[in-house]
């Protein structure tokens, strides 16, 4: 009996273990910023984590896609692959944004009283870029040097997804340098696992730094916008995860995704970086038993791509603005919302704060009525995207594995997740 219980006890640890440390770091985190205004002190802890790992995953993201396109026995599945994923990120971002918008019209998320005229600020960061100017910038940068950065993740998945393809041309899994690939990127997830040990100290800076930082905005003016998003997003992972996770995997699909969800969720929720958390992600989809070119092409392409909880935000940005403005938030402006708040949320480039390319667009379209208006909706929306970066960031990033069963299951069968468990 005793040795079944010690077993148990192992199991739960090692399952669950950086969970909980993740758990227990973050709430010791934000009492000691809520009690302790100096704890802005302690921002390097978390700086230190989230730099490790976007040190690491830069390398990572172009290795394992390059690597997963160049090892696939023929193009037409690399081909299937980006396209089912493609597909369902728009399709899955669409459900989020029309939820967030059914719950906005019937809840006021706008507190009496709220005053913008403390909102106002220098127009200086709102930048004048044409459509084709966004289009070139989101593919491509002028130079290689450019691409080796996290603030040009789409561009390097684009470089990697050609790569890849080049290699598949010239002899695929039989080259060498298809073989290299494969091994750099088990060398970085190696490399990942190391860094993770230092997680729990790195959470606990960057929560004491955020609630020192931003404790008395969540209890002031924003507090119902917040407390109805925050809700919104775990709602949301409850209930539709589940959902997406059986239609994808079948029987049991719903059951092995909450095995292996919590770790990437509480690393995503803990860097507010899609990006960051790829690696666990990585690690979760290998847990599961997703096939590793499918993994390693759909998270790497959700980090920038996939972005439900952007979509949501962007809904509750709009109706915030929208309620402080007096103006009717319609069916045809809704309608518009969405079709905005789904593409924008691309532009996200899976780093903190990413999201101002996505602010902007929304303001440009519905606040520009006057150089003002456009700067205090641009400045609230940017305090609210700040705020509610934690929830959103953990909706997208930990979708990510979740739609990876989606996709597996139109590039691997239906009954794909069945022939793992009976492995």
């Amino acid at each position: 009996m005793d040795k079944e219980l010690r077993q148990v006890k192992e199991s739960f640890w090692k399952n669950y273990g950086f969970v909980v440390s993740m758990m227990i770091a973050i709430a010791l985190g934000t009492i000691t910023g809520l009690v302790w205004p100096g704890a802005t002190v302690l921002s390097p802890l978390g700086d230190l984590f989230i730099n490790m790992m976007f040190c690491v995953v830069v390398p990572m993201v172009f290795c394992s896609i390059s690597s997963a396109i160049a090892n696939m026995k023929t193009p037409g599945r690399a081909g299937k692959v980006m396209g089912v994923t493609t597909v369902t990120f728009l399709v899955t971002a669409a459900i989020a944004a029309i939820v967030m918008y059914v719950v906005v019209r019937f809840i006021n998320i706008v507190p009496a009283g709220f005053s913008v005229d403390k909102m106002v600020t220098s127009t200086e960061d709102i930048a004048d870029i044409t459509p084709g100017q966004l289009i070139v910038n989101f593919f491509t940068k002028p130079d290689f040097g450019e691409l080796l950065s996290r603030r040009a993740m789409l561009p390097l998945i684009v470089a990697a997804i050609l790569f890849g393809f080049g290699i598949q041309l010239s002899g695929g899994p039989e080259t060498r340098t298809a073989a290299m690939l494969e091994d750099l990127t088990a060398c970085i997830m190696k490399t990942v696992k190391i860094i993770t040990f230092y997680a729990p100290v790195g959470f606990f800076g960057f929560f004491a730094n955020l609630a020192a930082t931003y404790g008395p905005e969540l209890m002031g003016g924003y507090a119902k916008t917040l407390a109805v998003y925050y809700i919104m997003c775990f709602v949301y992972m409850f209930l539709f995860f589940p959902i997406y996770a059986r239609f994808g995997g079948g029987k049991g699909g719903a059951g092995v995704m909450w095995r292996h969800l919590f770790k990437p969720a509480a690393v995503a929720f803990g860097t507010c970086s899609s990006v960051a958390t790829i690696p666990t992600n990585m690690e979760a989809a290998q847990e599961t038993g997703i096939s590793k070119d499918v993994s390693e092409i759909v998270l790497p392409l959700g980090a920038t791509m996939h972005m439900d909880g952007s979509a949501m935000s962007a809904i509750v940005k709009v109706a915030f603005l929208f309620g402080i403005s007096g103006m009717d938030f319609g069916t045809g402006r809704a309608v518009i919302a969405i079709i905005v708040a789904i593409f924008a949320s691309v532009a996200m480039s899976g780093i903190p704060g990413g999201g101002g390319v996505g602010e902007l667009v929304l303001c440009s379209i519905f606040f520009n009525n006057s150089p003002e208006q456009l700067t205090v909706a641009y400045t609230l929306a940017l305090a609210i995207g700040n705020l509610v970066d934690p929830p959103a960031t953990m909706v997208n990033a930990a979708g990510d594995y979740v739609v990876s069963f989606i996709v597996s299951k139109y590039v691997d069968g239906k009954d794909w997740l069945q022939k793992q468990l009976s492995k």
